[in-house]
């Protein structure tokens, strides 16, 4: 609490960066740069999901869109994804968070071409493999990167929109295969593959042009230069003496180590050392884990086939409704990032997820059994809503929680962990789905549905609010014998000194 009254003192005198200032612009360009991570994320993950409904694609490959084979195909990318953390657990604390970011696009962007050029199933099999791991390096570096770049106040709207960019990445794929699905050539499903190229590109291109992250450079010794980013970036004038600066600078020297952070990117041991290691290493797992399992992988990779099972016999129909989810999803996560700042994270989730847990109940009814038109179509309007709501409560939180809830040492090696857990839980998606959907059809909602009233339970129990808190308050945070009661009680106090504050003054 003291440290939230030595801010808001701060606050005072230098108000920070207001949204329309011209050091506020210079941070949006920054956050575009950065979010091209996001945005190949979405591209590359979505893109199969299209072109595997293609009639074009599956005749030259020889495959169907269910089955054993297109699991495979699938699930490359996924292992690609789980090797991409070892780059992504070593090269951001050794070489700074932009090079991690560099290299992971430039892989990336090397895979593209691959698997654009394939004449066989191995050597696409080889190009997924590599966008997988590229894309995973690039993505965990970016959310190390913004949090760590952020002032606390705003610190949610940036991560938030930084993974609402996975839906730019998917509306590009999805709505080119709207057009390139017409076609009946290879470039059909080839072109979008290529332009897997143009968000990794960007970022390659823009990333040595941003300043490095103030956190990382006091860790190796540059303290000055910290300095100077967060008043470029945090501060109204731009003073380096600005008390606001002292402040985020003397959290900083208090909870950063000059070299601290763990160079053995192997030894993932140092997430569960201690009981606050534990508790902010069982979030990560939690987002990781939920962020994939609570029905969206299965949309997000096979709404094309859930649509035709849903009675959609045309193509082009399916492809353009694949486009819309798209575009409703990326509503849904703007809309969300606008509001977890004022909402809190803790609310936010359990909120959103209790929504998801009905409206899979619903789908559950109406596609159960064979209807009407009427009655799929109605389906069908849930299953867009599910994504929407879906996006609103965690598309923002999957790159925001886990990196605030780490402390600046296991900050990398932590979302390189995070990455192991989201991709193990994909390859559930990626593996399991389509010989799921083959056997089971309708019932895979089912099981989805009793994993998310499950997951509601864990939410309420035991997620803990870091709204408002800077990187170095949320480590005090875990350091106390209930994160979440304290927590809750911080944020019940900080929202009594705002009614203080605001009350109404002497008559």
């Amino acid at each position: 609490m003291e440290r939230q009254i030595a801010l808001r003192k701060a606050l005072e005198v230098d108000p920070g960066v207001t949204r329309l200032s011209l050091r506020a612009f210079q941070m949006y360009l920054v956050t575009l740069v950065v979010c091209c991570c996001s945005g190949d994320s979405g591209f590359d993950g979505t893109v199969m999901g299209g072109i595997n409904s293609m009639a074009q694609y599956q005749h030259y490959f020889g495959l169907k869109g269910v089955g054993a084979k297109t699991s495979i195909v699938f699930g490359i990318f996924t292992i690609g994804s789980i090797c991409g953390t070892i780059p992504a657990s070593y090269l951001p604390d050794r070489f700074g968070r932009r090079f991690s970011m560099f290299f992971g696009n430039a892989i990336l962007i090397a895979g593209a071409v691959l698997s654009a050029n394939a004449k066989d199933q191995g050597m696409f099999l080889g190009g997924r493999f590599l966008t997988g791991l590229g894309s995973s390096c690039a993505g965990a570096s970016a959310k190390s990167y913004l949090a760590e770049m952020t002032p606390p106040q705003s610190r949610g709207a940036y991560l938030g929109f930084l993974n609402s960019f996975y839906y730019v990445g998917q509306m590009s794929a999805t709505g080119m295969m709207v057009a390139t699905g017409r076609w009946q050539n290879q470039m059909s499903w080839r072109l979008p593959l290529y332009i897997q190229v143009v968000p990794a590109a960007l970022n390659v291109l823009f990333i040595f042009l941003c300043p490095e992250s103030p956190r990382w450079l006091y860790s190796v010794g540059k303290a000055y230069q910290a300095r100077q980013v967060l008043a470029r970036f945090h501060s109204s004038t731009g003073d380096i003496k600005s008390p606001l600066i002292d402040l985020e600078m003397e959290e900083i020297e208090e909870k950063i180590q000059v070299d601290g952070s763990d160079k053995r990117w192997w030894d993932f041991r140092p997430l569960f050392r201690t009981r606050a290691d534990r508790y902010r290493a069982y979030m990560v797992i939690l987002i990781g884990t939920f962020g994939q399992l609570s029905g969206n992988g299965l949309i997000t990779y096979f709404l094309p086939i859930l649509l035709e099972n849903a009675g959609i016999i045309s193509q082009d129909r399916r492809l353009t409704l694949n486009f819309v989810n798209s575009v409703t999803s990326y509503v849904g996560a703007l809309s969300g990032s606008a509001v977890i700042d004022r909402f809190g994270r803790r609310k936010i989730l359990l909120t959103s997820t209790s929504i998801i847990t009905v409206i899979l109940a619903i789908v559950t009814g109406l596609l159960s059994s064979s209807g009407n038109s009427a009655q799929g179509n109605a389906g069908i309007t849930f299953i867009f809503l599910f994504m929407v709501v879906f996006s609103f409560g965690w598309t923002p939180m999957q790159a925001l929680y886990p990196a605030e809830v780490l402390s600046y040492q296991a900050r990398a090696k932590g979302l390189a962990f995070l990455g192991i857990v989201s991709q193990i839980s994909t390859c559930i998606n990626t593996f399991g789905m389509p010989v799921a959907l083959e056997k089971l059809g309708w019932k895979v909602y089912v099981i989805f549905l009793v994993w998310d009233l499950f997951e509601v339970v864990v939410i309420y129990f035991f997620v803990v609010e870091t709204k408002g808190l800077t990187l170095e308050e949320i480590n005090e945070v875990f350091e106390e014998r209930n994160p979440r009661v304290y927590s809750a009680r911080l944020q019940k106090e900080a929202r009594a000194a705002r009614a203080a504050r605001s009350g109404p003054g002497p008559s």
